[in-house]
């Protein structure tokens, strides 16, 4: 898989160790970045129907040439379709989307739990994962209690569950949860989006001392806290940028240092998951 470490996932697949985010591409620009992501080297896209961007996304990796073993395609559920034949034609959809007849990795973008439905949704991810339509199962922005339920109900643990992470807002509660459970962190705004802390100590001194930019060091960190990054760019050199973080480690105390950054209200908007709704 080109190059990148993998991690293997309770159910047996492999997931590289960085992924491509596509959020909010759209359009050519969208076939374009994907397309100059896969050259780069990576392997691990990430689309959700909520981003209308599976057509493009599909387009890409038609184009790119890569063999389609080699490719780890990830969407997501929606909110609207969380009773379960919603569920089952939403993944049906994004298989038409994407034109392909596999999606590697399936989550259910939020829970929205004042709606109820997030268990039906997760049960028709189980049963299309038995039809061969879904290799691996997960979810996204779930909470303890959320995973709790899911499991308990269908007896299949979540392989991944992606959250919001980056160093203002590292889920060290979160994390170790996924610790306990055999559960694989992604992270979605592994940097930090706006709010990013290239400027923060920990984060200048570590890029100065290792000879490598302010978001490097945020993946590097990352990777040595075990989680699965998916960092988006439409430029290719910053995609490459993005992926060339292998070749220096960071230090126990530079990694603690910038986990220490982490704030109560670090969340980059009102995502909280008990009450966030996306439909």
């Amino acid at each position: 898989m080109s190059g990148l470490p993998v991690h293997t996932l309770n159910d047996g697949t492999t997931l590289p160790a960085i992924g491509f985010g596509t959020y909010p591409l759209k359009g050519e620009e969208c076939v374009t970045a994907v397309q100059s992501a896969i050259e780069a080297g990576y392997r691990l896209i990430d689309t959700a129907v909520n981003y209308g961007n599976e057509g493009e996304v599909g387009e890409a990796i038609r184009r790119s040439g890569v063999p389609r073993e080699e490719l780890v395609v990830t969407s997501k559920l929606p909110g609207r379709a969380h009773a379960y034949d919603d569920a089952v034609a939403s993944v049906r959809g994004s298989l038409d989307a994407l034109g392909l007849d596999r999606i590697d990795l399936h989550l259910i973008h939020w829970p929205n739990p004042r709606v109820g439905r997030y268990v039906d949704a997760y049960r028709a991810l189980v049963d299309l994962r038995a039809e061969g339509l879904v290799r691996t199962v997960g979810v996204s922005n779930f909470t303890e209690e959320h995973l709790l339920r899911v499991i308990d109900a269908t007896g299949v643990t979540p392989a991944v569950n992606q959250v919001e992470l980056h160093p203002y807002f590292p889920q060290v509660g979160m994390r170790a949860v996924h610790e306990r459970l055999g559960i694989r962190t992604e992270s979605w705004s592994p940097l930090g989006k706006r709010q990013a802390p290239f400027d923060e100590p920990p984060v200048a001194e570590a890029a100065e001392r290792h000879g490598v930019t302010p978001g490097q060091v945020i993946l590097r960190w990352q990777l040595q806290l075990g989680n699965v990054p998916v960092p988006k760019s439409a430029t290719p050199e910053r995609q490459r940028q993005n992926l060339d973080v292998l070749d220096f480690e960071l230090a126990d105390d530079e990694v603690a240092a910038i986990t220490a950054l982490g704030r109560p209200d670090g969340r980059l908007f009102d995502g909280d998951p008990d009450t966030h709704e996306e439909m």
